[in-house]
């Protein structure tokens, strides 16, 4: 009896390499390469490693030859060099016993004389990721950040950054924070400068929440010598070192305004760069620096149209959407400024479906009584328009009357005192001639929804019902069956047939969405035919807006983060990012995560996913006004200045009830200082309106007593009553390396604190007061950034007309902290 072949012994694919025994054969080849110094043993090694990484990529574990390519990496040849480190970097971490074979040669290749090998051996030696190799990563990396060659400096500088998420302690003792310093501000070469920054970036900011020098020396990134010192050598970066540069500017404070002409000036060309990246960040430093300078503010805004206008038009249509969705953002800020520019925003017909969207939605926006007949969209002059679209009912295209009927559907859903003129000219249209099915079921819902005003309303639609089996478009056919009960409902005696046939075909329809409803009619005929009207044909609001509109809030929190997919989304980071990757004001909503008492500053308060309700933490920046050094509009002698004629009349006049106040019954409500503010700062102009008068004087209570339990519950129960921004002084900032400084000093203004936590340089805290001779509590969430001496304030009291009084209290108390 012949022995049985055993089941693991099938043959292998002809197209893909065997595993053991293609493994066997090459590690046979490589060890007798190993030691060959024959003229061809480096061909032979290269196509030798060759086949190796080929095994890697077709999945087979080519680990068993670790030694033996170990032993072949002797090599001068820099393409056999790269493939071994490629291999030892795929194996080390997974086989971290084998991967001690490759420190030594690494180590040599370290010290070779030729710079590329020692720059690939460094790469290497670094990404290993092995903790008990630590040791020997400290003394290659400090040797190479003082190599005589740039690309071993630039290697070694992102390697300091590795070795810290490797074994923080071992960096933060080598001290290669320092050494990443000393170099990013002497050394020639401008790439190792932003390879030096983007490390101490990400070192200084993950070890900021254990070390207060860490957050100091964040403090000095920021500082006018280094800023000033980059943006001098901008023109050298490349483009990814540029954008690294803009945004550290875009988070710099300028002392004065003759500082923020110098660096708009100094960036003036970068917003002529062929890369949008850079166009964009440029952009945003622009924006956020004169975000408290109104007239410059404007100036900017013409400034930047030219540039993402060309940026829209060039490039691929995804570069398109992408810098058409922060054209979008700034559009929906300041629409009257682009409001001339509105043939930039005509749909081509090249242009796909989410380019045109964003288009017509900034055409919608910039509409107005110079442009709209033009632009022919739903406001301002309403006559125009229908005059315009009943022209193109008139040309007799079948795709143009289609796309025509379907705006002229949602016209009337605005504006139904237009129906007679509109219903005039589609009575007219025979439903033969159209083949679009959206542009048939518009004809279908004006059939239905005016049968009463068109005559021949019944009779089309029974035509439509008779030949009920040549229409394929499910839409279409729901359509149908819910213009002829509205027609029924109308015209009953003359509908009655009709409607029967309808039913009868819809309820034996294939389509199971049409079955459905057509039973459901069948059903609701049968129960009470009053109830059936008021399901299908029920009293109608013309519709005020078409689609969601995004809260001023929300608006303002993408602004913040222009230049990032938030503007892309058009929703904040915090939406669509992990709890770990969130900027620095995500915290948790849930109280039981902060610290209660005198032990609040050693606890760090937990990220979790937000909910989109009332009690988000969602910060608002619409009033973006600073007291410090920027609010002065001094002029300077500089290529920007703040002309003071650029907002004209028909801004002020054109300006509409909803910008002038944010208030929004049963939400939150804005103080009309913000109001004011966010006008000014869009160019939306502002009246010279009196003065408000001055708030109630409001004493405090000086021990009120609130415990933790009910802070929490009136904080969930209380609608927000004021969202504002204000600032710290540049000592209170300071101070707060110490949070309970700020306890301490606001519980003298007889204002408590019941819980805070966060890390450098982010705190939060949660506060409380109680009106004096009341019952009433007013509760604060106040979270502070150190960096821009900001603080966002969040309030919600019992006592909701108190709200702003207490407000400008709890400011002026923020205000003093540090100065005394």
């Amino acid at each position: 009896m012949a022995p049985t072949v055993p089941s693991a012994a099938k043959s292998a694919s002809p197209s893909q390499p065997s595993g053991k025994s293609e493994v066997a054969d090459l590690k046979q080849q490589l060890r007798q390469l190993a030691g060959s110094r024959a003229p061809d043993a480096d061909d032979q090694r290269r196509d030798v490693f060759k086949r190796v990484i080929s095994c890697m990529t077709a999945g087979i574990d080519v680990s068993a030859a670790f030694g033996e390519m170990v032993l072949c990496s002797a090599t001068s040849d820099v393409v056999t060099k790269k493939m071994c480190y490629l291999y030892v970097g795929a194996h080390a971490r997974a086989h971290p016993d084998l991967a001690l074979l490759t420190i030594n040669f690494l180590q040599r290749d370290c010290r070779d004389q030729d710079p590329t090998i020692r720059g690939l051996a460094l790469r290497s030696l670094c990404s290993l990721r092995v903790p008990n190799f630590v040791e020997y990563l400290v003394t290659p990396l400090t040797t190479g950040l003082k190599d005589p060659s740039a690309y071993v400096r630039m290697i070694a500088a992102v390697g300091a950054a590795k070795l810290y998420h490797i074994s923080a302690t071992a960096c933060i003792d080598a001290d290669l924070p320092a050494s990443l310093k000393a170099l990013m501000l002497s050394d020639p070469d401008a790439q190792v400068v932003a390879n030096c920054l983007h490390s101490l970036q990400e070192i200084w900011t993950l070890e900021a929440a254990n070390s207060e020098a860490a957050a100091r020396e964040i403090e000095t990134l920021y500082s006018k010598p280094v800023v000033f010192y980059l943006l001098n050598k901008i023109k050298e970066f490349s483009e990814w070192a540029q954008c690294l540069v803009l945004e550290l500017a875009s988070k710099f404070l300028p002392s004065d305004n003759n500082e923020i002409f110098d660096i708009m000036n100094l960036l003036e060309d970068r917003l002529q760069h062929a890369n949008g990246a850079v166009v964009l960040s440029t952009i945003k430093v622009f924006l956020h620096l004169t975000m408290s300078m109104t007239d410059v503010h404007q100036q900017v805004y013409e400034r930047i149209k030219a540039p993402l206008l060309t940026l829209v038009g060039a490039g691929s249509p995804e570069q398109s959407y992408a810098v058409l969705c922060h054209l979008h953002l700034l559009v929906m800020r300041a629409p009257m400024l682009f409001s001339s520019d509105y043939k930039s925003f005509y749909c081509q017909f090249s242009d796909p479906s989410y380019v045109k969207k964003l288009k017509l939605e900034m055409l919608t926006a910039i509409a107005n009584e110079s442009n709209t007949y033009e632009i022919a969209l739903q406001q301002y002059d309403v006559n125009a328009i229908v005059d315009r679209l009943l022209q193109f009912l008139e040309m007799d295209k079948d795709y143009v009357t289609a796309e025509t009927l379907v705006l002229v559907k949602d016209l009337l859903r605005k504006y139904p005192q237009w129906s007679h003129d509109c219903i005039a000219v589609v009575g007219n249209i025979s439903s033969k001639n159209i083949q679009e099915p959206k542009g048939k079921a518009a004809l279908i819902w004006m059939l239905g929804e005016y049968s009463q005003d068109m005559h021949d309303a019944l009779y089309v639609l029974e035509s439509l019902v008779e030949n009920w089996d040549e229409e394929h478009s499910p839409e279409v056919r729901l359509h149908l069956l819910t213009a002829v009960m509205k027609c029924f409902f109308k015209r009953p005696p003359e509908t009655q047939k009709a409607l029967g046939a309808t039913l009868a075909a819809g309820l034996s329809d294939t389509h199971q969405d049409v079955h459905d409803r057509a039973l459901f009619y069948y059903r609701l005929l049968q129960y009470d035919p009053a109830v059936a009207e008021r399901v299908v044909n029920p009293p109608k609001q013309a519709v005020s807006v078409f689609a969601d509109t995004q809260s001023s809030e929300m608006k303002d929190r993408i602004f913040d983060e222009f230049n990032s997919l938030s503007v892309v989304y058009q929703k904040p980071s915090y939406m669509f990012t992990d709890k770990e990757h969130r900027g620095p004001f995500e915290y948790s909503e849930d109280l039981t995560n902060l610290a209660v008492g005198t032990e609040a500053q050693e606890n760090v308060i937990s990220a979790q996913r937000y909910q989109e309700n009332d009690n988000d933490l969602l910060l608002s920046t619409s009033d973006k006004e600073d007291n410090g050094t920027r609010a002065s509009n001094g002029s300077a002698t500089s290529t920007y200045n703040a002309p003071s004629d650029l907002i004209g009349s028909s801004l002020i006049s054109s300006q509409t009830p909803a910008e002038a106040s944010l208030i929004n019954t049963g939400g939150p409500t804005y103080s009309s200082q913000s109001n004011f503010s966010l006008d000014d700062l869009l160019g939306l102009g502002v009246t010279e309106t009196p003065a408000p008068p001055p708030p109630p004087a409001l004493t405090l209570n000086s021990k009120p007593v609130l415990d933790p339990g009910t802070f929490q519950r009136k904080w969930g129960q209380l609608a927000l009553a004021l969202t504002q921004e204000c600032s710290l002084s540049p000592q209170g900032a300071a101070s707060l390396m110490n949070p309970q400084s700020l306890i301490r000093h606001m519980q003298s203004n007889y204002i408590q604190c019941i819980a805070s936590g966060g890390q450098p340089p982010n705190y939060k805290f949660f506060f409380y007061a109680q009106k004096d001779g009341a019952t009433a509590f007013f509760l604060v969430e106040c979270i502070v950034n150190t960096a821009s001496a900001k603080a966002q304030l969040k309030i919600k009291g019992d006592d909701g007309t108190a709200a702003e009084a207490f407000s400008t209290l709890f400011q002026s108390a923020l205000s003093k902290f540090g100065l005394s």
